[in-house]
């Protein structure tokens, strides 16, 4: 956000990493040594290539939720912390998953080119779509935004179950073990767990497949969650019923399949995209970067991985 760098320049005297890898070797031979946190965001994150070239670095202050981008093992074998902005932006994504599944059953977006284009007046009533309220949703991650996206479905009538690591404690919603069991058993699969390594992929022929011909999928997490390859496929060859998609496995570039289809609703990774949210998550983010220069401690860091010795 172009106010978050303003008030990093303004309150920090903040250097830009450059973008031209020439001047960023110059800038990093000159100043490296004299960084001890970066900000970045999901987008772009922090590898451990530039976590060499830093040598008094201590800490990462991650713009967003998603910290995938940042190399979280290299970070852990240097000792550096890393935070992101958990919470400030739960109900928004939520509220983004829950539009998109009502886009996509009811084909809103669909009706509206529908409309603009003429074509009323001229083919009569637009087609009958799927209903939303009473659906079998299952959600793949139950963390705050699945557990978000689980309450206000349920509002709707909808039977909820989900798929996690591990069961949660004192949940209401059905647990299933398997992800392919839970695509098999609902209408909507709702994506709504972390990225990185551990969930790249997870979403992938076989669970499609289990989805079925009647089946939705909504991602509002990581592109790379999905196997982007088999979901067009499913979706071209008609072995899923519709996508609403917020992420993409390289964005910004969208499978070019995608664009003309009307059962797919796609968003440019909106997911928190409203004033108040990213209004917190500035204000979230500089809290935790003034908290670590002035006590050495992050306000909400993430769980970081054993180090390990070789």
């Amino acid at each position: 956000m172009p106010s978050l760098v303003q008030r990093l320049r303004d309150g920090f005297d903040a250097y830009v990493l450059p973008d031209d890898p020439g001047e960023r070797d110059a800038f990093l031979a000159a100043h490296g040594a004299e960084i001890t946190a970066v900000v970045t965001s999901g987008n772009t994150g922090v590898d451990a290539g530039l976590m060499t070239a830093l040598p008094n670095l201590g800490a990462i202050v991650n713009f967003g939720v998603g910290y995938d981008t940042t190399d979280i093992d290299a970070a852990a074998a240097r000792g550096v912390s890393v935070s992101n902005t958990p919470g400030v932006l739960t109900d928004c994504v939520a509220d983004t998953a829950v539009g998109l599944m009502i886009d996509v059953l009811r084909q809103f977006s669909a009706a509206d080119r529908f409309v603009r284009a003429g074509r009323w007046p001229v083919d009569g009533m637009y087609p009958l779509t799927r209903e939303v309220s009473n659906t079998r949703v299952g959600i793949l991650g139950l963390g705050r935004i699945g557990s978000a996206i689980a309450l206000r479905l349920s509002a709707f009538g909808c039977t909820i179950s989900y798929h996690n690591r591990h069961q949660v404690a004192d949940s209401t919603y059905t647990y299933v073990a398997s992800l392919e069991e839970l695509a098999r058993n609902v209408d909507v699969l709702v994506v709504a767990a972390a990225g990185g390594d551990g969930t790249k992929g997870l979403i992938n022929r076989e669970v499609l497949d289990a989805l079925g011909a009647e089946g939705y999928l909504i991602n509002i997490a990581r592109g790379s969650v999905v196997d982007e390859d088999a979901l067009v496929e499913a979706l071209t060859a008609g072995r899923l019923a519709g996508a609403g998609l917020d992420v993409f496995a390289h964005e910004p570039q969208v499978p070019e399949a995608l664009l003309a289809m009307d059962n797919v609703v796609l968003l440019p990774h909106v997911g928190s995209g409203t004033v108040q949210t990213r209004a917190a998550m500035e204000s979230l983010t500089l809290r935790n970067l003034e908290s670590y220069l002035q006590t050495g401690q992050l306000v909400t860091p993430v769980p970081m991985p054993t180090a390990t010795t070789g």
